[in-house]
């Protein structure tokens, strides 16, 4: 892309092939910080709990040594030493959502295969949250067979579950019917199941935490947060390289 190049800082699988794929398109990306450097790399979300860039690195010795004029992109780009800086933050960009959240469901459907006894097909499973993960999810699971309910807050939702064909629940109205599912995923960023709640479910019910915060109280919940980087991390890398471009240049390949 002319007059891009780009210059990458910290480290994940994802980012690796993310980079792999920018050069094989014939992006710049410069191994060392030039003045030539637009765009700053960082890997989606971009940092860890104590501000340094996740796989290493920080961030004010990075911008240091490149142009004040580079352009941070990133996911998750709240941090004082961007202030004044531009950035594009992908985690803002909702088609890059979407289809992430597409790679998410997809990863999430392995872990549930691999942990359940039991064929999709036919397989009762709720589903708590309607949002893009959980929209996601039910289209897969209802395309495997499973039957696929849905638990919602607002009357909307229920309203649109119900005219899809899908099995719909009340959150806040969660329990006794808990019993009949063999398989239950959390999408919802709030605790959704409480102890008092996971007692009506079935001993052998297999739950998946995919929220940021805990949605289904117990020990024995599968904690699956950040699926596309660790168990897709090519179609993530993919991903995060075609988004950059389109938002950089307004390419799309």
């Amino acid at each position: 892309m002319n007059g891009i190049t780009f210059y990458p800082a910290g480290s994940s699988p994802a980012l690796t092939y993310a980079l792999q794929r920018l050069k094989e398109l014939g992006c710049n990306v410069a191994e060392t910080p030039l003045e030539a450097v637009t765009h700053l790399l960082l890997p989606v979300p971009s940092f860890d709990s104590d501000g340094k860039i996740r796989g290493g690195g920080d961030l004010q010795q990075v911008l240091t040594a490149l142009p004040r004029t580079v352009t941070v992109v990133g996911g998750n780009l709240r941090h004082p030493a961007l202030e004044g800086y531009a950035t594009i933050d992908l985690l803002q960009d909702a088609q890059y959502l979407s289809q992430n959240a597409a790679i998410t469901a997809d990863c999430a459907v392995k872990i549930a295969r691999n942990r359940l006894p039991v064929v999709l097909a036919g397989c009762p499973v709720l589903i708590l949250g309607w949002g893009r993960i959980g929209k996601c999810l039910a289209q897969m699971l209802k395309a495997a067979g499973a039957e696929v309910a849905v638990a919602a807050r607002k009357e909307a939702d229920i309203a649109m579950l119900q005219a899809l064909g899908y099995r719909s629940e009340q959150i806040g109205n969660l329990r006794y019917g808990l019993m009949r599912y063999r398989l239950i995923f959390n999408t919802a960023p709030a605790m959704v199941l409480s102890e008092k709640q996971v007692r009506h479910c079935r001993d052998d019910c297999v739950k998946i935490e995919l929220a940021s915060c805990d949605g289904i109280a117990g020990s024995d919940v599968i904690i699956a947060r950040g699926l596309p980087g660790k168990e897709a991390p090519e179609s993530s890398g993919l991903l995060i390289a075609k988004t950059v471009i389109r938002l950089t240049s307004g390419r799309e390949f």
